[in-house]
């Protein structure tokens, strides 16, 4: 798969700024308004380097659902109606169904952070995937799964464990529970509704049951609580894991995930292969082979707790 895939795309690889005589334009839409967040930026940033500059030959029509998934439908027709030559999307299969269903022929880019474009159809294959849609794939679920090991190995002697969940992560906190009851960790489900989400709800909610630490699963609808959760935690002398590395620099205890800079670029790799003319359906799709363990020793240190040896060795990061 990665050979075929590095001659679909070499091309864009190899020409790092080589001018094109039209102007380009890709519309992408998000659960929200995530598009300053790092990983966003270095989807722009590696269009730029393969020759497709915004406000030069390329513009990005980007719109945001503000966090309600209803509203993803009505956003992808009017982007539709902007005539893109390419649609580029992340995260729940909500917003990919939104794409497809707005066009019958914009090719689209995809990365699917958590869930199975084979199982639900979307493609043939990942080799090839046929159609007009390809991207990046990756089962988070299971890594937020992965986390509650990480967890309980950082705290062998912990009691209980909330977790924060929402309408986007249901399948997460289905394998969190199994992996949870494995290990012997009652967990504390705290299930966040309708955006914007009362965090400080949420802090009470958990204190009140005693919990011992803190584990928030991957949501979209999320992304703008990444320092505000952080902060009510270390206020709260609670241990958080989170599935995003940024969590983790923003302040949280530590955090298991896909290297999302990689994903984005990847994406941005396949849009420009398919503006200088490849197919979507011809180009694989990919899945991440890189994952990421971060931990912050000085949120660490605030709450009093000594990191086993054995994470700090696993780490790929340690922010001190």
């Amino acid at each position: 798969m990665a050979l075929v895939g590095g001659a679909v795309l070499a091309g864009p690889r190899r020409v790092s700024a080589q001018p094109t005589k039209r102007s380009y334009r890709v519309g992408w839409i998000s659960v929200s308004h995530g598009f300053s967040e790092p990983y966003a930026m270095a989807f722009v940033q590696r269009l730029g380097e393969l020759g497709f500059v915004e406000g030069r030959n390329l513009t990005i029509e980007r719109l945001h659902a503000d966090g309600k998934l209803e509203r993803l439908p009505a956003l992808a027709t009017e982007l539709a109606k902007l005539e893109c030559d390419v649609f580029f999307g992340s995260g729940h299969r909500a917003n990919l169904a939104a794409l497809t269903q707005s066009s019958r022929d914009t090719p689209i880019v995809f990365l699917a952070v958590d869930f199975d474009p084979v199982a639900t159809g979307d493609v043939a294959s990942l080799a090839r995937p046929g159609g007009r849609l390809t991207g990046v794939t990756a089962l988070q679920s299971e890594l937020l799964a992965k986390c509650v090991e990480l967890l309980k190995e950082l705290l062998p002697k912990v009691g209980k464990a909330a977790v924060f969940t929402n309408e986007q992560s249901s399948v997460q906190l289905f394998l969190v529970q199994g992996t949870a009851r494995r290990l012997g960790l009652p967990l504390h489900v705290v299930d966040l509704k309708h955006p914007q989400f009362d965090y400080e709800a949420a802090f009470a909610d958990t204190l009140r049951v005693k919990a011992d630490a803190l584990l928030v699963l991957a949501s979209g609808l999320g992304v703008t609580a990444r320092y505000k959760i952080p902060e009510l935690a270390l206020k709260a002398r609670l241990p958080t894991v989170f599935n995003q590395s940024q969590w983790a620099k923003a302040g949280g205890l530590m955090s298991y995930s896909l290297n999302f800079l990689w994903m984005w670029r990847r994406g941005a790799e396949m849009v420009a292969a398919i503006l200088r003319g490849a197919k979507a359906g011809d180009i694989p799709m990919e899945q991440p082979t890189k994952f990421e363990l971060v931990i912050n020793l000085q949120t660490a240190k605030a709450l009093g707790l000594a990191v086993p040896p054995s994470l700090l060795a696993r780490a790929d990061e340690l922010i001190e």
